[in-house]
């Protein structure tokens, strides 16, 4: 008798987006295999966010600090299913977006995260094309170099939940400036093994890449968790030597050690 698949929770932070919550859930009901839960963390929404969750049938968690670290690790708490996969609340996700993932975890029980692209939508073809390959080219880039392995992304990974537990108390939550995503790939991607897959891919809004202060504070954010994580241990230089030798680092926040695919 084959095995059940394992059980998948969505956690979707969200603060004043509603309009946007709408097609994130309703991409989501239309999955060839239903999640277990999506569970929305409300971090203070005043536009009726909750609602449209509720509507929904999602679980509402309120967090009253704000910040997508502190929402996303509310969320990844309340979570009950094997699997803990992200979205944001501007995300259309594919069809089979869950049905991958269960395949994938099922198939691999070795396996701790999984991470796939961003797609942009509201751009011409040729043009959304060409900003996806910049922006996230570059966020693959540039942090796979600081990691020493290639990041999650926080619009589209999961993880299986015996390992959130792991690092939930090591994560940087209460710090607003962090960009979630970097800072949880800090703590997994040389301890626990990590992949990537370019097929689960996930259509995101365009707002991202809209607005020169927008673009200051995505960098400056970066930067930030850098030098956060830089300061508690993670330097490149030792990331690389553990992940050029074939070491693992211990856990603790001065512990990144390499297993990222």
């Amino acid at each position: 008798m084959a095995a059940s698949p394992p059980t998948v929770s969505v956690v979707i932070p969200c603060l004043d987006d509603a309009e946007l919550l709408a097609g994130a859930l309703a991409s989501l009901a239309r999955q060839t295999r239903a999640p277990l839960e999506v569970v929305v963390v409300d971090n203070g929404s005043t536009d009726g966010s909750a609602r449209v969750a509720k509507e929904a049938g999602a679980l509402v968690v309120t967090e009253p600090v704000r910040g997508i670290p502190a929402a996303a690790a509310a969320g990844y708490d309340a979570a009950a299913g094997d699997i803990i996969a992200r979205c944001d609340a501007d995300c259309v996700l594919p069809p089979d977006w869950i049905e991958k993932l269960q395949a994938a975890f099922a198939a691999d029980p070795a396996l701790s995260a999984l991470s796939g692209p961003g797609r942009f939508r509201g751009f011409p073809r040729p043009l959304a094309r060409a900003v996806d390959r910049l922006y996230l080219g570059s966020y693959y880039l540039a942090m796979g170099a600081a990691l020493a392995h290639r990041p999650l992304f926080a619009s589209n990974l999961a993880l299986r939940r015996t390992v959130w537990e792991q690092v939930r108390s090591e994560v940087h939550r209460a710090d607003p400036e962090q960009h979630d995503d970097v800072c949880l790939s800090f703590h997994l991607g040389q301890r626990f093994r990590c992949a990537y897959r370019s097929d689960l891919a996930v259509a995101m809004d365009s707002r991202a890449v809209l607005g020169a202060a927008n673009l200051r504070r995505r960098f400056r954010r970066a930067f930030h968790t850098l030098r956060v994580h830089w300061r508690d241990g993670g330097q490149p230089w030792v990331r690389w030597q553990l992940r050029l030798a074939g070491g693992r680092a211990p856990a603790g926040p001065a512990g990144y050690g390499s297993g990222a695919a």
